[in-house]
């Protein structure tokens, strides 16, 4: 149990980033079910068209339908949550002021490329999601969300086997790319690596509500271009294992 102290702080935001299909959803999910009995938490989601993902918390049951809200973003993933964080910042705090007191509000991107990124403006942590699916050399291929993210996941580790990928080399190849900032290899029916997530969170949260958690800029998106003549990168939602 989290209990707040002489020094309370408001409401810490995590945001949770990271590819289309690496397991976000999921992830929030598995959160809500394991940390709701012992913290007051909510949840805002980003898609650009849809509500789908907070559809899909809600019916999981892992909180009260009211604490789930959607944010159409209308355009790329990062914009709303790095370039105009207007409509995030707007639910966090709508969030924030109805449920009072929060401990945690998560905000979950819509799905972006290996540099999407939150600013310090919208969260105080954040989380980047990969998963072994995706291949276990994407690790290795860097960039602000998977170097320099509060925390790094490798989902999906029970997956690894089917995919061919060798989740310990994953691993090291992330914690090199991150100079020692923590990495976890994650699986939601994984009872120890729940538990270290788990663990993780509540650590972060006493270290804000100590005041000794300082939000850290990951660093702007990297140049990349939408539509004919650009490489373009893909949008959309999944909701993982």
């Amino acid at each position: 149990m989290v209990t707040a102290g002489p020094s309370v702080r408001r409401t810490l935001r995590l945001g949770v980033a990271g590819p289309v299909g690496t397991g976000k959803s999921s992830l929030i999910a598995t959160l809500c079910r394991e940390l709701s009995g012992e913290l007051a938490m909510a949840v805002v989601t980003n898609d650009i068209y849809t509500d789908e993902d907070a559809r899909f918390l809600r019916s999981a049951g892992v909180l009260a339908e009211e604490r789930i809200r959607a944010v159409e973003t209308g355009a790329c993933p990062h914009t709303a949550i790095r370039d105009d964080v207007t409509a995030n910042l707007d639910a966090v705090e709508d969030m924030e002021e109805e449920f009072a007191p929060l401990d945690l509000v998560l905000v979950e991107s819509g799905g972006d490329n290996l540099t999407a990124t939150f600013s310090p403006a919208l969260i105080d942590a954040q989380i980047f999601c990969l998963d072994v699916a995706g291949g276990g050399d994407v690790a290795r291929k860097g960039g602000p969300g998977i170097g320099r993210a509060d925390l790094l996941i490798v989902n999906k580790s029970d997956l690894a086997p089917y995919v061919g990928v060798d989740v310990e080399r994953m691993v090291a190849d992330a914690e090199k790319a991150r100079d020692g900032r923590p990495v976890l290899a994650l699986s939601r029916t994984d009872e120890p690596s729940v538990k270290a997530l788990c663990d993780w969170v509540r650590e972060v949260i006493g270290a804000h509500r100590s005041g000794a958690h300082t939000p850290q800029d990951p660093g702007p998106m990297a140049p990349h271009a939408h539509g004919p003549g650009g490489e373009g990168h893909g949008h959309g939602h999944g909701h993982g294992h």
